[in-house]
C-alpha cells in the first residue's frame, strides 16, 4: 500500500511539473495514462481514442473533443480523483447511464470526489443537466437513500423510461406518417 501511495505521489508530482514546464496542455501530446479527464489549455476536454491497426492490434491516442469545460483549463486529473470518483483512465467515453448505477453515484457524490474533484463534478454536472437531472439533487437523494424519489426524478427527466425490469439496448418508437392533404 505504501508503494502505491508513493507511486501516486510521484505521478502527481510529474504531472504538476509537466504542466508547469510545458505551460499548456495539448490533448494530442498526452499519453494513454493522462488523457481521460484532462482539459487542454484552450478549455476543450481531451478524449481517449482507440484505433485498430491493420495487423489486428489496437493503439490509443489522445484527441481534443468539441466539449468545453466550464471555468477550467490546463488540467490533468489526479489519480486520487480518478479513484475517489470511481473512474477509469482507460475509459473511451462517458454515458449518462453511469448516473443510474448506484455504486457509481455513491462514489461521485462522496465528499472525497464531490468536494475535491471540480473537473469531474463539472463534467458529470453537465452530463446530468443534459438529461434534465440536477446533480446536487441526485447526490442528496443518494445520501438519503431516497431511491424512490431518485428513480421518479430520473424517469421524469427521460433518463430512465418506465418499462421492463431488464433494460433494453434500443427503444423502438412507432413511426407515424403525417396525414396527406386532400387534393
Amino acid at each position: 500500500m505504501a508503494s502505491i501511495n508513493a507511486l501516486a505521489l510521484l505521478v502527481a508530482a510529474f504531472v504538476l511539473c509537466a504542466q508547469g514546464t510545458l505551460g499548456e496542455i495539448i490533448c494530442e501530446h498526452l499519453d494513454q495514462e493522462t488523457c481521460s479527464y484532462a482539459i487542454s489549455s484552450t478549455g476543450k476536454r481531451c478524449v481517449l481514442e482507440k484505433h485498430v491497426k491493420r495487423s489486428g492490434g489496437e493503439s490509443y491516442t489522445c484527441g481534443t473533443s468539441e466539449i468545453e469545460a466550464d471555468k477550467l483549463t490546463n488540467w490533468i486529473e489526479t489519480d486520487q480523483c480518478i479513484i475517489a470518483c470511481g473512474l477509469d483512465r482507460k475509459s473511451l467515453g462517458i454515458s449518462s447511464d453511469s448516473l443510474l448505477e448506484s455504486r457509481f453515484t455513491q462514489q461521485l457524490c462522496s465528499p472525497q470526489c464531490y468536494d475535491s474533484c471540480p473537473n469531474i463534478v463539472d463534467l458529470y454536472f453537465n452530463l446530468a443537466a443534459g438529461e434534465g437531472v440536477f446533480l446536487p439533487k441526485l447526490c442528496e437523494a443518494q445520501k438519503g437513500n431516497a431511491r424512490r424519489e431518485l428513480t421518479a426524478d430520473l424517469r421524469s427527466s427521460g433518463l430512465v423510461a418506465p418499462g421492463p425490469i431488464q433494460p433494453s439496448k434500443y427503444t423502438i418508437a412507432p413511426i407515424v406518417a403525417p396525414a396527406l392533404a386532400p387534393f
